[in-house]
């Protein structure tokens, strides 16, 4: 059978580093979706299996939305034109999504356009500075295949930052997970959790940030009043003549 990008990367998921990849990211979105309500969250992009970064969804809805058809994809769609009005999406989650397109950006900025003010945005990445982005560019310099499979690029979370920031989000909190290397040991095995917190660059391996989007109050301006100019007319002189 020829070895497709899809199957590369269901045969890493059911490898064990993988399945620490899984493991972790579905108790993480547990994690950053508890204070997430609404009536709808939207996933963009498939990530390993169907739905499981969905289980923890506080939200009445749950969309898996992905270019092509797969296991549960609830919608099919471009991710660069989403098939929803502006400000109609309560949350949106992007699991290692802008690492997979071509153009990261233009999905951010769709995802910007359909979410609603307030509305939550959660990003995966895997961190480009760890043992993780090491190993991908060590892979490329002997021409492998691209790692994790179906990466195109990793995104540093402080470019992931100043896009955002451009698009009038404002970041809440940046949960770090994974080990700074790319191993699978026993720790990560044996499915023990820990407590997700911000770390260092170096000390993790992968990160999702979680944003809000602004909301743009329109501050009334009153047009201000033109002062009442002053005419000063000279006063007359006082006389005691009287008569011609």
């Amino acid at each position: 059978m020829k070895t497709t990008p899809e199957n590369a990367a269901a045969s890493w998921f059911e490898a064990p580093l993988g399945g620490r990849v899984l493991r972790e990211e579905r108790a993480l979105a547990r994690v950053a979706l508890d204070d997430v309500f609404g009536f709808e969250l939207l996933q963009i992009g498939s990530w390993g299996p169907a739905r499981h970064l969905l289980e923890g969804a506080r939200t009445q809805h749950a969309t898996l939305l992905a270019p092509q058809r797969g296991p549960g994809v609830t919608l099919c769609a471009p991710l660069t034109s989403l098939p929803f009005p502006a400000d109609s999406i309560d949350a949106i989650f992007l699991p290692h999504t802008l690492e997979l397109v071509e153009d990261p950006y233009a999905v951010l900025r769709e995802a910007e356009r359909v979410l609603c003010a307030e509305g939550c945005l959660m990003i995966c990445g895997f961190n480009p500075w760890s043992g993780w982005g090491v190993r991908r560019r060590c892979g490329q310099l002997l021409r492998r295949p691209a790692f994790p499979p179906g990466t195109r690029r990793l995104l540093t979370e402080r470019r992931l930052r100043d896009w955002v920031a451009l698009l009038d989000f404002e970041v809440a909190d940046v949960y770090g997970y994974l080990g700074s290397l790319p191993v699978a040991g026993r720790r990560w095995l044996d499915g023990t959790s820990h407590e997700y917190r911000r770390r260092p660059a170096l000390t993790t391996g992968g990160y999702l940030l979680k944003a809000r989007k602004r909301v743009q109050t329109l501050t009334l301006v009153r047009p201000r009043r033109r002062a009442l100019k002053r005419v000063l007319v000279p006063a007359s002189e006082p006389t005691s003549k009287v008569g011609p």
